[in-house]
């Protein structure tokens, strides 16, 4: 995860109450169980205090990963974004050609991505075939399931 991450402030925010919840909490959590499986004996042969010891391994690793993220990151004022063509935080509203189905997404930033919320990252197969084209353009865009054809309906913030 090295780069640049583009970053709305409320992704921005929500990415730093995370980090700040697993240094606090999340350690806590953490040291509690290898206090509780040291308890139990011989370390040596303690499958629980090794589960517990990576446990700690892997929320560093996490820690340290968003510490960088964080760091490398720059948050987007969607008051200089333009909506003549798709960028990211752009509101797209696409109709498949094939199946005339509508659909809408927001493009965002990798970490903020949810399919729930349509929320597609820039990174995403559909997001990459998106991004610099214009209302009316048709775009073929090749996902998993084969290639799809988009006409680009509307654009907005």
């Amino acid at each position: 995860m090295s780069g640049v991450s583009y970053l709305t402030q409320e992704g921005y925010e929500k990415l730093k109450n995370e980090l700040e919840h697993l240094k606090t909490k999340g350690r806590e959590e953490v040291a509690n169980a290898i206090a509780e499986a040291r308890d139990k004996g011989d370390l040596s042969e303690n499958a629980e205090y090794d589960a517990a010891k990576d446990a700690q391994g892997l929320l560093e690793l996490k820690i340290n990963e968003m510490e960088k993220v964080l760091a490398n990151s720059r948050i987007i004022d969607e008051s200089q974004l333009d909506t003549s063509k798709v960028t990211i935080l752009s509101k797209v509203k696409l109709k498949n050609v094939n199946n005339k189905a509508e659909l809408s997404y927001q493009l965002v930033a990798e970490s903020e991505a949810n399919l729930k919320e349509k929320k597609i990252s820039v990174n995403s197969p559909i997001g990459q075939g998106l991004l610099g084209k214009e209302v009316g353009e048709i775009v073929e865009i090749t996902t998993p399931a084969g290639k799809i054809k988009f006409q680009i309906l509307e654009i907005s913030l």
